[in-house]
């Protein structure tokens, strides 16, 4: 089994990496998990706090070797609206439920949830099926690893 020594960010590597690792959006927030590639290679992840990997990022390995993340498609809302203040009013109705969102600029992207749905709907949204990586917003007490630049570097054994 390997051990990571460093995160890098997807912009900090142009190599081929040994393995991929494709994990959803809640398997992306870790702090010590057991990792395996899809090519069996085995990982172990112990960092100092949780923090949230994300698409593209490099694990270096203690071998030397690099792993890539891969954001795994999921199964999702796309929530669409008549005009920004409308989307905006959406958006509070999904926070107010305590719900992870993707916000981006003309549509927000939740898991599927027929109950939001509906009520989404009852407010005039346009709600549709989506299938693609999930990158919810994270709460502003949310540990993240872009604090030092998009990297989470790690003491080297």
């Amino acid at each position: 089994m390997h051990s990571v020594i460093a995160i890098h960010a997807a912009a900090d590597r142009n190599a081929v990496p040994l393995d991929t690792i494709t994990l959803d959006h809640d398997e992306r927030r870790v702090r010590r998990k057991l990792l395996r590639g899809a090519n069996g290679t085995e990982i172990l992840l112990d960092l100092p706090q949780a923090t949230t990997l994300d698409h593209g990022q490099w694990l270096e390995l203690d071998t030397g070797g690099l792993v890539q993340i891969i954001a795994a498609p999921e199964l999702l809302y796309e929530i669409r609206a008549r005009d920004t203040a409308h989307l905006i009013r959406l958006a509070w109705h999904i926070g107010n439920r305590h719900t992870p969102a993707q916000l981006d600029e003309h549509r927000i992207l939740i898991k599927r949830d027929h109950v939001l749905k509906t009520m989404l709907e009852g407010l005039g949204a346009n709600v549709t099926n989506a299938t693609e990586p999930f990158f919810a917003e994270h709460g502003a007490y949310h540990s993240h690893n872009h604090a030092d630049g998009g990297h989470a570097l790690l003491a080297r054994p």
